[in-house]
C-alpha cells in the first residue's frame, strides 16, 4: 500500500515540477533553497575538494535546459557498504539512573554484574587445537626396549663417532625430535549459495566472510523543491544489482519506504532507483544557516552540498561515502 501511495505521489510531483518555474533569484539564506546556478557552484566546490565526485551529463533525451549539458548531476561510484543497518542496532537494555538531586538522570547502556563485568559478552573467535599424536618420532622410537635407559647411561663412555662414518650410515636422514611435524586435515568444501553474500544469508548461517556491497550515489537538482536530491543504487560483490528489499537493508528503518522511496531517475533511463525525498532538505539547511549566524559565522552557498551529504547520511549510515572536508557549526 505504501509503495502505491509513493508511486502516485511521485507522479504528481513530476507534474508539479514540470509546471514550477525555474528559481532565478537566490533565497538561500531566507529559505535554504538553491537556484540552478548555485547548485552548479556548490557541485564544483564538492568536486574540487572531493575528487571521488564527478559531474555527469546523463541521457541526452533527459537533459534539463536550466543546467549545463555536461553538469546535469553529480556521481560517485563503488562506495563501500560493509554492514547492514540492523547490525548497528543496539540490543542491550537501558537503565535510567536517577541523580540524587532529582534534577534529571542519564541512561546507562551497559549494566555491570557483581564482579564488575558487563552483561554483554564479547564475541571472540575461539581457536582450538586438537592433540596430534605421534607427530614427533624417530624410526627407532618403536623399537625402544625396557633396557634402553640403562644403555643410554653408558653412551657418554663411548668414543666419538667420526663425522664421515656418521654421514655414510644415513643417520642424518632421521627426523629430529626437536622439530615439530604437522599434518593438515583436508578442508571441507563449502557449498554456499553464490547469492549468499548479496542476500545476507551468510550472516545467518555463521559465514565469517565479510561480503561487501558497493553503491553508486547521484546528486541531482530538484526543480520543484529547489534543493539537491540524493539517489543510490547498490551492487553485490559480483557487481550484480541489489533488489529493492536488499537496498532497504542499508537504509535506516526509520526512513525506509518513507523518506527513501523507489522512483525514476530524472537524467537516466532504466529501472527505478532509491532516492532520499527532498521535502525536508530546505528546512534542515535553513536551521543550520540560522545556527551558524547565531554563532557569529556566515555560511557560504558553495558549502551546501558538503553539509547536505553530512546530514543526509543519517538516512543511509552504513554507506561510507562522506570523505568531504569537516564543517564547524560554531
Amino acid at each position: 500500500m505504501q509503495s502505491v501511495l509513493n508511486s502516485v505521489k511521485g507522479t504528481a510531483l513530476n507534474v508539479a515540477e514540470y509546471l514550477t518555474p525555474v528559481l532565478k533569484e537566490s533565497k538561500f539564506r531566507e529559505t535554504g533553497v538553491l537556484t540552478p546556478e548555485e547548485f552548479v557552484a556548490a557541485g564544483d566546490h564538492l568536486v574540487h575538494h572531493c575528487p571521488t565526485w564527478q559531474w555527469a551529463a546523463g541521457d541526452e533525451t533527459k537533459t534539463k535546459p536550466y543546467l549545463p549539458k555536461d553538469k546535469q548531476f553529480l556521481i560517485t561510484r563503488n562506495v563501500p557498504c560493509y554492514r547492514r543497518c540492523k547490525q548497528m542496532e543496539y540490543v542491550g537494555e537501558e537503565t535510567l539512573v536517577e541523580e540524587e538531586s532529582g534534577d534529571g538522570g542519564w541512561v546507562e547502556t551497559h549494566q555491570l554484574n557483581d564482579d564488575g563485568t558487563t552483561q554483554l559478552e564479547d564475541k571472540i573467535c575461539e581457536l582450538t587445537m586438537e592433540e596430534i599424536k605421534d607427530e614427533m618420532h624417530t624410526p627407532d622410537s618403536e623399537k625402544s626396549a625396557p633396557g634402553a635407559g640403562a644403555e643410554a647411561e653408558d653412551e657418554d663412555d663411548d668414543e666419538a663417532i667420526d663425522m664421515d662414518d656418521f654421514e655414510e650410515s644415513g643417520m642424518l636422514e632421521l627426523v629430529d625430535p626437536a622439530v615439530a611435524t604437522t599434518t593438515r586435515k583436508p578442508e571441507v568444501e563449502s557449498k554456499a549459495s553464490p547469492a549468499a553474500g548479496a542476500t545476507g544469508e551468510n550472516e545467518a548461517s555463521g559465514d565469517p566472510v565479510l561480503h561487501t556491497r558497493t553503491y553508486d550515489l547521484h546528486i541531482t537538482y530538484d526543480k520543484y523543491y529547489q534543493t539537491p536530491r540524493l539517489w543510490v543504487v547498490g551492487y553485490d560483490e559480483q557487481r550484480k544489482p541489489l533488489t529493492v528489499e536488499q537496498m532497504y537493508e542499508d537504509v535506516s528503518q526509520d526512513h525506509a519506504k518513507k523518506t527513501v522511496t523507489m522512483e525514476s531517475h530524472p537524467h537516466l533511463p532504466g529501472p527505478n532507483m532509491a532516492s532520499v525525498h527532498p521535502c525536508r532538505h530546505a528546512d534542515i539547511m535553513k536551521k543550520i544557516i540560522q545556527t551558524v549566524e547565531e554563532g557569529g559565522g556566515q555560511l557560504g552557498v558553495h558549502l551546501y552540498l558538503i553539509i547536505f551529504l553530512k546530514f543526509v547520511q543519517t538516512v543511509i549510515p552504513t554507506i561510507e561515502y562522506d570523505f568531504t572536508q569537516n564543517f564547524n557549526m560554531s
